[in-house]
């Protein structure tokens, strides 16, 4: 019952936020002096044209009533205009891009699938490779196996993902032609191809995320094995492998899952620089897309999109606190 209190109210204080998120980008770009229906409207424009989009796109009226049009139409739907030239957008309705003449929903399950990809192949990389060398860091401290890897992660935090990206295709898909040097292919008409077209990104995103996470590690695993708990386990004759694994790293991960929850939230909801090195049509490219054009309803859209996934990550870390730290459900 502790446990079923704790979600409901992290529940409710989840979608607060994204509604307190909703009606700051709906003020921040919607009050802006760029109008909407003029750009779609074109040049020329006269005033009668103006007054029709605006009345087809909902903007004739007040804002607080376009910002509850706005959520109504995430939770069942809405209509643009009347008569056979009316177009619904289906709930959940992110909004509606007239440059492209597609609702903002589809735009993103259209686009979602690459920048997944993208995040959750990296994500895996980045927390086993992070992880596994923190551990290794702390269990040879001040040895130069630690001095290695702290300077190697020193570098990992230090380079930029774009950077990185341009080297490694320079180095791995010009000069040495072992992988593609971008595009996309999708899981469902070639597995193979989709592996071969997202390693030298998933590579470079985990070698450069893998640097804080091991950073993170090291410094949780040392002040762990210096605890009470872990000499008595010691003295009491178990293995170390028990006494490091069991132990040390189940307390030392805990900060650990925070930022890989919130990380991974922020991946997914748009890999902005990897996807533009890499050739890629996600999320990211989707959102550079809509800022080159402004295209607002598709700004608003995918910025709200990626919020909720940092809002349902971090959700997930909270349960996922839970069940690693029993003293979080006491709390």
């Amino acid at each position: 019952m502790r446990l079923v209190r704790l979600l409901a109210r992290r529940s409710a204080s989840s979608l607060l936020v994204i509604v307190l998120i909703a009606l700051s980008l709906f003020a921040i770009f919607f009050i802006l002096p760029t109008d909407p229906a003029q750009l779609s409207c074109g040049r020329p424009c006269t005033p009668d044209q103006l007054a029709q989009v605006k009345r087809f796109m909902d903007l004739d009226q007040p804002w607080p009533a376009q910002f509850w049009a706005y959520l109504s139409g995430i939770a069942v739907g809405r209509t643009f205009g009347d008569g056979p030239a009316a177009i619904h957008c289906a709930a959940p309705c992110f909004g509606y891009s007239f440059r492209l003449r597609e609702s903002v929903t589809d735009l993103i399950a259209s686009r979602f699938p690459v920048t997944a990809s993208i995040a959750l192949g990296a994500a895996v990389l980045w927390l086993l490779i992070g992880v596994a060398t923190g551990v290794w860091s702390a269990l040879n401290r001040g040895r130069w196996v630690d001095r290695t890897i702290l300077a190697a992660s020193v570098v990992g935090v230090s380079t930029p993902a774009y950077l990185a990206g341009l080297l490694a295709i320079g180095i791995f898909a010009l000069t040495l032609p072992i992988f593609p040097s971008g595009g996309y292919v999708p899981l469902a008409e070639d597995p193979a191809g989709w592996a071969g077209h997202l390693l030298l990104p998933w590579l470079v995103l985990a070698v450069l995320s893998a640097a804080s996470y091991t950073r993170i590690t090291r410094s949780q695993m040392v002040t762990a094995l210096s605890e009470d708990y872990i000499r008595t386990a010691r003295s009491k004759g178990m293995p170390e492998r028990t006494v490091v694994g069991r132990h040390a790293l189940r307390n030392a991960v805990l900060p650990v899952v925070t930022i890989f929850g919130l990380d991974l939230g922020g991946l997914l909801g748009g890999a902005v620089l990897t996807e533009r090195v890499f050739s890629m049509q996600g999320l990211g490219a989707l959102l550079l897309d809509a800022v080159a054009n402004l295209d607002l309803q598709v700004l608003v859209g995918v910025t709200l999109f990626a919020a909720c996934l940092i809002i349902l990550a971090n959700l997930v870390v909270d349960v996922a606190y839970t069940l690693v730290d029993p003293r979080v459900r006491r709390s």
